[in-house]
C-alpha cells in the first residue's frame, strides 16, 4: 500500500494529454496511419485490416461525434453536454 506522501510526489501528466480532443485526433491519426501502413506492405492477414479498417471507422465517428456536441455546447444548446470547450 502506498500512503499520500507517495502519491503526492508523482508527476503529473503533460498539459496537452489532459485535454481530450487531443487524445481523439491522436488515436483517430495511429489508426490512419495503420490502416495506410498494413495495406500497403500486406502485413498480417485479412482480418489484421479489416480490424484497422474499423478502428479507423470508430475513429472518425467518434471524433466526428466529439465535434459536434463541442460546437453545441459552445453554442449553448440545452442538451449538449457540458465542458468540452
Amino acid at each position: 500500500m502506498t500512503d499520500a506522501g507517495d502519491a503526492q510526489a508523482l508527476p503529473q501528466p503533460p498539459r496537452w494529454l489532459m485535454t481530450p480532443d487531443n487524445v481523439v485526433y491522436v488515436g483517430m491519426a495511429a489508426w490512419l496511419i495503420a490502416t495506410i501502413v498494413i495495406a500497403a506492405t500486406g502485413i498480417g492477414s485479412t482480418s489484421t485490416l479489416v480490424s484497422a479498417i474499423i478502428g479507423l471507422v470508430v475513429g472518425v465517428f467518434g471524433t466526428t461525434i466529439f465535434t459536434v456536441q463541442r460546437r453545441a455546447s459552445r453554442r449553448g444548446d440545452r442538451a449538449a453536454q457540458r465542458g468540452l470547450s
